[in-house]
């Protein structure tokens, strides 16, 4: 089996593909789980490149995640083939032992996680409903158990002037790329006031067309982030008062627009991450102490949203690779090879390891099957050992949306 989960991350490494675009990579997976006996449906959720694959008919639902869409310009740098092949061998090793368990193992192929939220759209059209828990592994430079990152709002703001030859009639021009130009100064002035949890990262994505005509559009796609939903409200409005004085200041107007849906911080679930940390020690590994892990936010991640809902983990699974991170091409290139290899049956093996503890306990068994119900019928907190189950988000964005998203995580 190793061999296989291997060959399938390879193919995956080897052809990248972006968010909504992964038919190639959730062909290649879902044929390999068809192999493993698993009962596959695709284009779930009216996603075209999410899958749903299922073994077992116990009543305790396992979902295990799968992401597999690459990044623009560097591929797989942020290792999502190693996480496709980790989800399948998760699941094909829980599908061996899901009667004498008495579960049902879901392999759930979530596309867009960079860009698009595939995550939060499956979750509003009721992927997840019928969920007890939701397990995922993610490749990164350390190993780091109960991983938490930062909600994550994805904006693009457009700019919109008057064309004018830029020489002959200036004075007739209204130029959104002066509008693009105050905006970045205004929001690198802010931040020297943002609260210590929050960030602002953005790029111009179109700033004109020749340097004779003055600009008529411009816009700037921007991420912000924060520790929490109300801070990131906070952040949000602080930002998009700075576009309107933009636009207000060089005789523009501006309108700001959702790319994908809101990522919501992630709230890791107290029962499954003490038992992964003890799988994960089992095979040699040392992450971080507990205590260490809420000073490192990892990005933002649509699994962030999962957890506020259903009780579950996103832990990282250390890849060698030379001092790089996530988003650099090295790390990219780290994540073939041995040490991926080994990340990738370690990452399985701990997840299962994981919810074959927590199914064999009573009481955690229990407590899982009892957040269903309640889900199900509308009572409050989702019973997740984490801190609540608070929103999904604000569900906007489509799979048709645009943008593109750096995940560190993202996650």
């Amino acid at each position: 089996m190793t061999g296989e989960l291997v060959a399938l991350s390879r193919a995956l490494h080897a052809e990248p593909e972006l968010a909504f675009e992964e038919f190639r990579a959730c062909e290649r997976i879902t044929n390999l789980l068809r192999r493993l006996g698993f009962e596959v449906r695709t284009g779930v959720a009216g996603l075209p490149t999410a899958f749903d694959a299922r073994f077992g008919s116990g009543d305790l639902e396992i979902a295990v995640l799968a992401e597999y869409d690459a990044l623009p310009g560097i591929g797989h740098a942020c290792g999502h083939n190693i996480i496709a092949a980790s989800a399948v061998g998760a699941g094909h090793a829980l599908a061996r032992v899901a009667d004498v368990l008495g579960i049902t193992v879901r392999v759930i192929g979530t596309p867009a996680e960079e860009t698009g939220g595939g995550k939060v759209l499956m979750l509003h059209r009721g992927v997840f409903d019928s969920v007890a828990a939701a397990v995922m592994v993610h490749p990164g430079p350390v190993d780091i158990v109960g991983a938490v990152s930062l909600a994550l709002a994805d904006v693009a703001v457009e700019f919109r002037g008057v064309e004018t030859h830029a020489s002959a009639a200036p004075e007739l021009g209204r130029n959104a790329a002066d509008a693009a130009t105050v905006a970045q100064v205004a929001v690198g002035l802010l931040r020297q006031h943002l609260a210590s949890d929050q960030q602002i990262h953005g790029i111009v994505s179109d700033g004109g067309d020749a340097p004779n005509i003055v600009p008529a559009r411009s816009e700037m796609l921007y991420y912000l982030r924060a520790r929490s939903a109300e801070s990131l409200a906070d952040l949000t409005r602080r930002v998009e008062a700075a576009f309107a004085g933009a636009a207000l200041a060089t005789g523009c107007t501006h309108s700001v627009r959702t790319v994908s849906p809101t990522y919501e911080e992630l709230s890791p679930d107290a029962v499954l991450a003490a038992a992964y940390r003890d799988e994960i020690a089992a095979l040699g590994r040392t992450p971080i102490p507990a205590a260490a892990e809420e000073s490192r936010p990892l990005g933002s991640t649509d699994m962030g949203n999962v957890t506020r809902v259903v009780p579950g983990i996103h832990p990282i699974i250390g890849v060698e690779s030379g001092g790089a991170v996530t988003h650099q091409p090295q790390f990219a290139a780290a994540c073939v090879g041995p040490s991926a290899e080994r990340a990738i049956v370690d990452g399985a093996l701990a997840l299962a390891g994981a919810i074959a503890r927590v199914a064999t306990d009573d009481v955690q068994r229990a407590r899982l099957l009892d957040g269903v119900a309640r889900r199900r019928s509308g009572i409050g907190d989702a019973g997740s050992g984490g801190d609540g189950a608070g929103s999904v988000g604000d569900g906007a964005g489509s799979a048709g949306d645009g943008g593109s998203h750096e995940g560190e995580e993202r996650a």
